[in-house]
């Protein structure tokens, strides 16, 4: 009977755990990083797929999360960013140190970043009393859909760089010095 229950118990643990690794491949972990002037900035965040929904806009899947038009940049826990270096991106002063980073898309033509003080936290529990600022996005269209959300941190000379997020029919970007 020992042996009964236990095989029992293992089993539902195992399907568990493969039910939990399955629902977290949805949004798979993913990370971004760039070395600017022999400083490290980066950012984790979790990468999620259009799915053939609608993403963005009245009725959009990110309609749904409770901050809206707050987005958290990602799914699962807060997008994080940290840095080595102070940045000036676009015309916010960002001292070294770690971050959560928000995007409003209130007008998904038109982004705006949100750096938060805040970090540590699940993604949807954006705090706006926490903002060290914001920033306009530079806004492009894909070539093609894009599917799974990405984040890139990309090199624009010795002290200079550029973090891009694209999804759906979006690329917003902008730019950033490294000091």
């Amino acid at each position: 009977m020992r042996r009964l229950i236990r095989s029992v118990l293992i089993y539902t643990t195992l399907g568990a755990a493969a039910m939990v690794l399955g629902l977290a491949q949805q949004s798979p972990p993913a990370q971004t990083s760039v070395t600017i002037g022999g400083k490290t900035i980066s950012i984790k965040y979790a990468a999620p797929s259009v799915r053939g929904r609608k993403i963005f806009g009245d009725g959009g899947l990110l309609s749904h999360d409770p901050h809206y038009p707050v987005w958290r940049a990602g799914a699962n826990a807060a997008t994080a960013l940290h840095t080595d270096a102070d940045l000036d991106l676009g015309s916010l002063h960002v001292p070294a140190g770690d971050y959560t980073l928000f995007v409003d898309v209130s007008n998904p033509d038109q982004w705006t970043l949100i750096v938060s003080k805040k970090t540590g936290e699940w993604g949807l529990a954006y705090d706006d009393t926490a903002d060290l600022g914001r920033v306009k996005m530079q806004m492009t269209k894909p070539s093609a859909p894009v599917e799974k959300f990405q984040i890139v941190l990309s090199s624009a000379g010795p002290a200079s760089g550029r973090l891009q997020m694209q999804w759906e029919n979006h690329i917003a970007s902008v730019d950033f010095h490294a000091r």
